[in-house]
């Protein structure tokens, strides 16, 4: 590898307050970078990233207002960065990690090339243990994590619990319920289309699931497919579902708050109200918003749990690739549509 390359990489050109971003917010360009020895300080590395992870989250860290996920925003003209990416090292110096080594970084860029304290490695991978790379950006990465911490720390449901899961087709919601199964609940998932309802019943073991653009009356369905109440509610969209559920949650209820993407693209003022929190005074529900920082000390656990449950063929994957690093605000976009199944990675690299 030469000592310096030409890399391409997102950076922040504008705030976006709301809306989905365009090219006037988020651009690409090329950058000469140095990866020679002296260029790289000790417990550094220099890597090159082969692919990345697209989660709605990062649109939260280009508003310019810190509210809702109380993220830290990107500064204008900086590189993207705080995505997980799988990383294969060109140069190191930290005695733990060389040359080809391949590497999941909790900190990553959206570049090409990068250095990277070693200290934001979360794990080495070994390319023979029959799990994709893929896999370990959703399944295993940040969207698993979630689920994990979601539905087996937060949520904690008994067997035979009545679990709801919005967004059930999505890189979180397709693990939750799985998750969910594997603890003998009855699962119900919420989704974009009938093919996804279809999806999320034959490929990843949903007990059954509705439509929500199909149904003009959300209070009625889930009175359809919970006639006897919901004890867990893992929330990804917020808004009016969320209202919803409250009116059908058990006595001791949980409602773990993993996220609520109808709502990152609006400011504050103009998002949906919850009109029913009574329901949870009543009926003694706890709900528990997370973010991921609270929880690294448990990463270990959860990739051990999760790497035997995707080896024995508990857990299925789905990933969506997109290729190339100029697909990047495309793929992160597509999140706010529907149009996706699964988990949206980029793959920069081969």
């Amino acid at each position: 590898m030469e000592n310096m390359v030409e890399s391409r990489e997102w950076y922040l050109a504008e705030y976006c307050p709301e809306g989905v971003p365009t090219s006037d917010h988020l651009k690409l360009r090329t950058v000469s970078r140095s990866l020679a020895d002296d260029s790289i300080p000790d417990n550094h590395l220099a890597v090159e990233t082969l692919l990345l992870s697209v989660d709605p989250y990062l649109r939260r860290t280009i508003t310019g207002t810190i509210d809702g996920l109380y993220m830290p925003q990107h500064e204008i003209n900086q590189v993207l960065k705080r995505v997980f990416a799988i990383v294969r090292v060109i140069r190191s110096k930290d005695s733990k990690y060389t040359e080809g080594d391949i590497l999941l970084n909790g900190n990553g860029y959206v570049a090409e090339y990068s250095i990277v304290p070693s200290s934001d490695i979360m794990r080495k991978i070994d390319p023979a243990n029959g799990i994709s790379l893929s896999d370990y950006l959703g399944t295993l990465g940040v969207a698993g994590f979630a689920a994990w911490l979601g539905i087996e720390v937060i949520g904690d449901p008994k067997p035979g619990s009545h679990v709801f899961i919005s967004a059930a087709s999505g890189a979180v919601g397709m693990s939750a319920g799985q998750l969910a199964k594997i603890r003998g609940c009855r699962v119900i998932g919420s989704t974009g289309s009938d093919d996804k309802v279809n999806l999320i019943k034959e490929e990843f073991g949903y007990d059954d699931g509705f439509n929500y653009n199909a149904e003009s009356d959300f209070d009625a369905a889930l009175s359809k497919y919970f006639p006897d109440g919901i004890d867990v509610y893992l929330d990804n969209v917020g808004g009016k579902m969320l209202e919803a559920v409250l009116n059908h949650v058990n006595k001791y209820a949980r409602i773990p708050l993993c996220g609520m993407i109808s709502q990152y693209n609006q400011v504050w003022t103009e998002r949906e109200g919850i009109r029913n929190l009574l329901n949870m005074v009543g009926k003694e529900v706890r709900m528990e918003g997370f973010m991921l920082d609270s929880y690294w000390d448990r990463f270990g656990d959860f990739a051990k749990d999760m790497e035997i449950y995707l080896q024995e063929g508990k857990i299925k994957s789905k990933n969506k690739i997109n290729i190339g690093i100029d697909c990047f605000l495309e793929s992160l976009n597509s999140l706010f549509s529907s149009s996706n199944i699964g988990k949206v990675v980029v793959q920069v690299k081969a």
